[in-house]
C-alpha cells in the first residue's frame, strides 16, 4: 500500500531568536516490506541541511540558520510502500549491538510496578510472551491524551493507568529489557481514518525474537505494524528517537504548531 505522509512543524518566537540549530530524524528508510518512494524535507527559512546518520543508523538532517529570526518551519513530505510484514523488520543495517538495547534510559527505568510486570513474559516461547506483554500494558494503561508529558517515565504512566503511544512503548520497553529481551523505540506514522496529527504522529515499540529478528508491538492499538505503518526512526526511547531536537540563542515564549496528514497515495507503480 503507498502511503503519502506530510509533516509540518512550525515554531512561532515571542522575540528573534539570533541563532537556531536542529537534529531531524523525519526520514523513512527502505527495507523489506517498506520502500521508500519519494521523500523530501525543507526549512524556512531557507537553509542548505545536512545529511547524515546517527548511532542508531536512522537518517539525520542537520539545520542550522545563523541569522535573525522569528518563525521557523520545518516540512517533510513523500510516498512509501508498505507491506503488511506481521511486524517482522528485515533487512536493515544494524550498526548497535544487540545488548545495547538492555540499557536503562532515564524514560524506561523500572520501578517495582513494572517489575511485577515482568511476570507476564516469564514462560512460554518468546512471541507468546510478548503478545501477552502487549495486551497486559494496554489494559493496565487507558489511552488518555494530555495526563502525561515528554518527560513522563514508564513507571509514572503505569502508576497512572493512563497515556499515550509514547507512555505504552517505554512501559513495554522496560519490561522486556528486564526480562533480557532487547527492545528499541520507534517512531513512524499510522494511517487511520480521520486521524489527528497527534494520532497520525505515531511511537511504538521492537523487541529482539531469536529466529525472527526485530518484530514491532504497537500497544496502543494491541497490534503488531501492519501495511499501515510508515516506520521512521529507533533508538533506546522517545529521548533519543525525537524526530526533531534542536536549540537556539534568543527567541523567548515559543509557540508550537503542528500538521500531520497521512493518507493512501494513488501514485502508481
Amino acid at each position: 500500500m503507498p502511503i503519502t505522509v506530510e509533516h509540518v512543524t512550525r515554531y512561532r518566537y515571542g522575540s528573534e531568536a539570533s541563532y537556531s540549530i536542529q537534529s531531524l530524524r523525519l526520514t523513512p528508510l527502505s527495507f523489506e516490506g517498506q520502500r521508500v518512494l519519494d521523500w523530501g524535507i525543507s526549512g524556512t527559512p531557507a537553509n542548505e541541511l545536512t545529511v547524515t546518520s546517527d548511532g542508531f543508523g536512522n537518517v539525520m538532517h542537520l539545520m542550522a540558520i545563523n541569522a535573525p529570526h522569528t518563525t521557523l518551519e520545518i516540512r517533510a513530505r513523500g510516498t512509501v510502500e508498505v507491506e503488511n510484514r506481521n511486524g517482522v523488520v528485515s533487512g536493515l543495517d544494524e550498526p548497535v549491538p544487540l545488548r545495547v538495547f538492555l540499557k536503562r534510559t532515564a524514560l524506561t527505568e523500572p520501578t517495582d510496578g513494572i517489575r511485577e510486570l515482568v511476570r507476564a513474559v516469564e514462560s512460554g516461547d518468546t512471541v507468546a510472551r510478548l503478545h501477552r506483554l502487549m495486551a497486559v500494558v494496554r489494559e493496565r494503561v487507558d489511552y488518555t491524551r494530555g495526563v502525561t508529558e515528554a518527560e513522563t517515565t514508564a513507571g509514572e504512566a503505569l502508576a497512572a493507568g493512563k497515556g499515550v503511544c509514547q507512555d505504552h512503548a517505554h512501559i513495554f520497553i522496560s519490561v522486556a529489557r528486564l526480562a533480557n529481551i532487547p527492545a528499541r523505540y520507534v517512531t513512524g506514522y499510522l494511517l487511520t481514518d480521520g486521524a489527528t496529527p497527534e494520532a497520525a504522529h505515531h511511537a511504538w515499540a521492537e523487541a529482539f525474537v531469536d529466529g525472527l529478528g526485530w518484530v514491532g508491538f504497537d500497544v496502543a492499538n494491541d497490534i503488531c505494524p501492519t501495511e499501515r505503518y510508515v516506520r521512521l526512526a529507533c533508538a533506546l526511547d522517545a529521548h533519543y528517537a525525537a524526530p526533531i531536537r534542536g536549540a537556539r540563542r534568543g527567541g523567548e515564549t515559543e509557540a508550537l504548531e503542528v500538521v500531520v496528514r497521512v493518507q493512501q497515495s494513488n501514485m502508481q507503480q
